[in-house]
């Protein structure tokens, strides 16, 4: 892991877009000491004062923006939406080379796509991190296509695990991915909701029904992951017969809530794919 670390201290790393991800990964990299700021390069498409407050927040070069220094950048992350990909590509492809590692982190973009932009040999790393890389908790998963180097991909995953865990898988399942851990959060905080006003309705205060919710949903995460038992193990040792807890599944159940939960990833994995089809159907 040493050994990796250093060879990322050697890397310059531009980003293609300003957002929240770019932030996310930025901030990582800078709080776990992968890199230092004067290494780091990023431009957006219209929002230069979005620029100038990343700058001036992680204390970035004055030649942060410059469209050179992104361009011969040893790593590229094109953090754009993906309806804004084609267009993103189309300018930059012509800029890249040899020699250097694209990360694209965006959702349902096949790494295949951008190779078609590509006239030279450019590695490529297709990832899929999640909103909680804000708080260096994100779920990550991550293929590679057929350029990538043993160091390209040791590159990649060091630079998501300054954000959270990440996770090798076949490019076949990205859509799954993005569709169970991409979308994750936003499903965690949908019940979230839902408890929190629950706990309201039944006579609790808005913060303490707020941090109750947290801390059970904080709580039941480290029971997961500490104890090594299966979520249906746990689920049945809470269960007493009879019991309040009985009662409450008993609720989910006749409204077949797990079904309902498996159909909406689902349902996120079929829009992943589509909007890769999609962008396909528009071309180079």
């Amino acid at each position: 892991m040493e050994g990796i670390r250093y060879m990322l201290q050697e890397k310059r790393i531009g980003f293609i877009g300003a957002g929240a991800m770019s932030e996310a990964i930025i901030a990582g990299l800078l709080q776990t000491k992968q890199v230092e700021p004067k290494q780091i390069f990023l431009t957006n498409r219209s929002d230069e004062q979005r620029l100038q407050d990343l700058i001036n927040q992680y204390g970035l070069s004055a030649k942060a923006t410059e469209i050179k220094q992104i361009a011969s950048a040893d790593i590229v992350v094109l953090a754009t939406k993906p309806k804004d990909v084609p267009e993103a590509m189309r300018y930059w492809s012509k800029k890249l080379c040899s020699g250097q590692l694209l990360i694209s982190i965006a959702a349902g973009i096949e790494i295949a796509y951008l190779e078609s932009f590509l006239s030279t040999e450019v590695a490529i790393v297709r990832a899929m991190p999640n909103t909680s890389s804000a708080v260096g908790y994100s779920a990550t998963a991550m293929c590679h296509g057929r350029f990538a180097s043993k160091q390209d991909v040791e590159c990649a995953l060091q630079i998501f695990r300054s954000i959270g865990a990440v996770w090798t898988v076949d490019e076949s399942l990205m859509d799954a991915v993005t569709g169970l851990s991409g979308s994750g959060p936003a499903y965690i905080y949908y019940v979230v909701e839902a408890l929190e006003a629950a706990g309201i309705q039944a006579g609790l205060e808005k913060q303490v029904a707020r941090e109750l919710t947290l801390q059970t949903f904080f709580g039941a995460a480290q029971m997961l992951m500490q104890s090594g038992k299966e979520a249906s193990q746990l689920r049945q040792e809470v269960t007493s017969p009879n019991g309040t807890t009985m009662a409450g599944l008993a609720e989910l159940n006749r409204h077949e809530t797990q079904k309902v939960f498996q159909q909406a990833v689902l349902k996120a994995t079929e829009r992943s794919a589509e909007m890769g089809k999609e962008l396909n159907k528009v071309g180079t």
